[in-house]
């Protein structure tokens, strides 16, 4: 039986959804998941960028953006929190639910592990993330609030349970091997944890900073593979990492990490040297609106 969360969130779709049927609701899900399956193209990927608020995703949206997903990090800073099991799973649905409801392109969920260790607790956050209205939903080996991964054995449990949620629920499931990233394992691994994932009937896999002939490696199982643009791939086109293999391009935190820089150089300059000159580089209002109201 899935536990308070699930109700909770009913709440928060009676109330974003209110001009909608809950038949409408559902038909639009899975349209918009069927396009996301369908922009999952070996070697011509799509670019799917990372907002972090309901502004960022209109205007990333609006300006092509064929997919959005949200990010645990970019999220997690305008709530004050940092990165890596600070997040709840309430708080990850509700953002999920306000970034669904304000784009009309598909979105994924990034639900780092699933906020549980179980297999059991895996399942039912995927059943939850599409009943947000989210596309895909990405889970991660990580045994978070910690930095370890979890054991092969029960890592790939965790994903044969969540492959069946989302089997039954009709989400794309990205199943990730964050252990390289972190230095717990090599990649070698990632890419033994990544076919066993692919081969669970996991719909992406995922190895974030792998290099090049593990990227290849993982497109060689025939399963869609999401490469994210950091470290040296930051200095890849988007041709160069379809011809890696690549079925999807993420950024994860960078952008908004980029403006978090922003507001660090800004802030400083001003307060320290009385130096108001970033200013000037700031977007039009004019601009921003179109965006937004586009």
């Amino acid at each position: 039986m899935l536990t308070s969360p699930f109700v909770a969130m009913n709440v928060v779709y009676s109330e974003l959804f209110c001009y909608q049927s809950k038949e409408d609701h559902v038909l639009r899900r899975d349209e918009l998941t069927y396009r996301f399956r369908e922009l999952h193209v070996l070697s011509k990927p799509v670019v799917m960028p990372n907002p972090w608020d309901i502004g960022s995703a209109k205007v990333m949206a609006n300006m092509g953006a064929k997919a959005l997903a949200t990010t645990s990090s970019g999220y997690g800073f305008t709530q004050g929190l940092t990165d890596g099991g600070q997040m709840t799973r309430d708080l990850a649905l509700q953002h999920a639910t306000e970034i669904c409801a304000a784009v009309d392109v598909p979105v994924n969920g990034d639900f780092e592990n699933g906020f549980g260790d179980s297999p059991e607790t895996v399942a039912e956050t995927v059943q939850l993330a599409a009943k947000a209205g989210l596309s895909g939903v990405s889970i991660e080996d990580t045994a978070f609030p910690g930095t370890d991964s979890y054991p092969f054995e029960l890592a790939l449990a965790r994903i044969e349970a969540a492959v069946i949620a989302a089997g039954a629920a009709g989400i794309v499931l990205t199943a990730r091997a964050d252990g390289w990233q972190l230095r717990n394992y090599d990649q070698a691994e990632a890419l033994r944890r990544c076919q066993a994932f692919a081969q669970a009937g996991a719909d992406v896999i995922y190895a974030p900073l792998v290099d090049a002939d593990t990227t290849r490696a993982l497109a060689a199982t025939g399963t869609p593979v999401n490469i994210l643009a950091a470290g040296d791939m930051r200095d890849l086109t988007t041709k160069q990492m379809g011809a890696l293999g690549a079925s999807r391009i993420s950024i994860g935190g960078g952008l908004a990490r980029v403006t978090q820089q922003v507001v660090i150089e800004g802030t400083q300059a001003m307060l320290e040297r009385g130096d108001f000159t970033i200013l000037k580089g700031a977007a039009s209002e004019a601009e921003i609106e179109a965006l937004l109201n586009r």
